[in-house]
């Protein structure tokens, strides 16, 4: 006669922490600060400024920011000290390894993107290729 619970296998057991992958977009802290300057000036019901990379330009893809008012369970979220910054679903492969800086000078102001995965540019700079 044999013992089989001395053989019973035991359970295969998760890890009890999972690793945090790096943030797909790296934020100065001069773009945090606009983040906190721009979630200090939002419309009432903003819950933080998204980033994109909708279609535009003669290049094909453009980067824009703007308010939102809903999370989508699907972009990436980074909590920032100025408020959330999301990163569009669908733009996250463009930007992944991205530094996105706020630089002002004399007569600009904006965000500015170095972006390892962009292959070209519009003479202008308004829009990237992938």
């Amino acid at each position: 006669m044999t013992d089989k619970s001395a053989h019973a296998e035991e359970p295969l057991s998760l890890p009890k922490r999972c690793l945090e992958a790096p943030a797909a977009v790296i934020l100065t802290p001069a773009a945090e600060a606009r983040v906190a300057k721009l979630m200090g000036d939002a419309p009432e019901g903003t819950i933080g400024v998204k980033l994109s990379t909708p279609r535009r330009g003669c290049s094909g893809l453009a980067y824009s920011v703007d308010y939102v008012s809903e999370a989508n369970a699907f972009d990436e979220k980074i909590e920032t000290p100025g408020g959330l910054f999301f990163i569009d679903a669908a733009s996250v492969l463009y930007l992944i390894g991205s530094t996105m800086d706020w630089v002002e000078d004399d007569f600009t102001a904006g965000f500015v993107f170095q972006n390892p995965n962009a292959k070209g540019s519009c003479g202008c700079g308004e829009s990237f290729t992938v």
